[in-house]
């Protein structure tokens, strides 16, 4: 008679979400809480930012997208707008004006060229928005690539191109109160 031959069970485990997916979860689990955070990028230009209480606030969380408005002091003029396409993720500006009228170069972003990591994305600037931007006299920023990251511990916001550098981060392990909401948003 021949032995029998005991299988141990496969163990069962659950495949990571693809990267994007992932990152996408990590801002959703972000949802209605706000952030105080700080410049850490040394470009001259950033000076105007670096004195002011910094705070973003995950206000608006769905399936596909997750709206982050970005204080500056009391301007409440920035909302960054993080959806899904059908090939990834896209990153546009919403920037208003007090009264709540969107700004002539409003909606600028663009969308992933890779997959990324569960810990940050990068989206290079997009054809609209390089058209915007040569349209309202801003050609330096047709080469921009923005970036998100959420770690853990840390909610960074950045912007690279050629002889410009600015990243702002927060701290995720100390939420505050939430600011009030963005200008053209109601309550």
């Amino acid at each position: 008679m021949k032995p029998l031959l005991f299988l141990a069970p496969l163990a069962l485990t659950a495949a990571a979400p693809p990267p994007q997916d992932a990152f996408m979860g990590r801002l959703q689990s972000l949802c209605g809480k706000a952030f105080a955070g700080k410049v850490v990028s040394t470009d001259a230009a950033d000076a105007s930012f670096a004195d002011k209480p910094l705070v973003m606030h995950v206000r608006t969380c769905t399936a596909d997208g997750v709206r982050i408005p970005f204080h500056v002091g009391e301007d409440r003029s920035r909302t960054w707008v993080i959806t899904r396409t059908a090939t990834g993720l896209r990153l546009k500006h919403d920037h208003r004006h007090e009264d709540g009228q969107p700004d002539k170069t409003s909606m600028y972003g663009g969308d992933t060229a890779a997959s990324g990591s569960a810990t940050r994305q990068e989206f290079p600037v997009d054809a609209e928005s390089i058209a915007m931007f040569r349209a309202n006299n801003l050609t330096a920023s047709v080469t921009n690539v923005w970036a998100v990251e959420a770690s853990p511990t840390v909610f960074a916001y950045e912007l690279r191109r050629a002889n410009r550098h600015f990243r702002v981060e927060f701290d995720l392990t100390e939420p505050v109160a939430a600011p009030p909401p963005p200008w053209g948003v109601a309550q």
